[in-house]
């Protein structure tokens, strides 16, 4: 069963660089977006993924206050960088990356 959820994650990764690859030139701005549960350091660890790279960190709580949204604009060297921070934040508990 791991091994599934392992094979299919890097599917998803290698359609992805593809993507990005085809629709950018590097380099380029790439918005992140993540939704994640509002409790202890979660924000600051995604802020601090992207901690001096000039990123442009937009966060928003939902009415509840539950879930916070994040936005981060910045501009990535290559498909492979935007992959590996998405791989990097991945690691946050809860996070989901839109």
């Amino acid at each position: 069963m791991e091994n599934d959820k392992e094979k299919s994650t890097a599917e998803f990764y290698e359609r992805l660089k593809v993507e990005l690859d085809n629709s950018n030139t590097w380099p380029a701005e790439y918005l992140y977006k993540f939704i994640m549960p509002s409790v202890g350091d979660n924000v600051e660890q995604v802020e601090k993924a992207f901690d001096s790279m000039g990123a442009v960190i937009k966060t928003t709580k939902s009415k509840t206050g539950k879930f916070t949204s994040v936005s981060v604009d910045v501009t990535m060297n290559s498909a492979d960088e935007v992959i590996a921070k998405y791989k990097e934040v991945s690691t946050i508990e809860g996070i989901v990356s839109l």
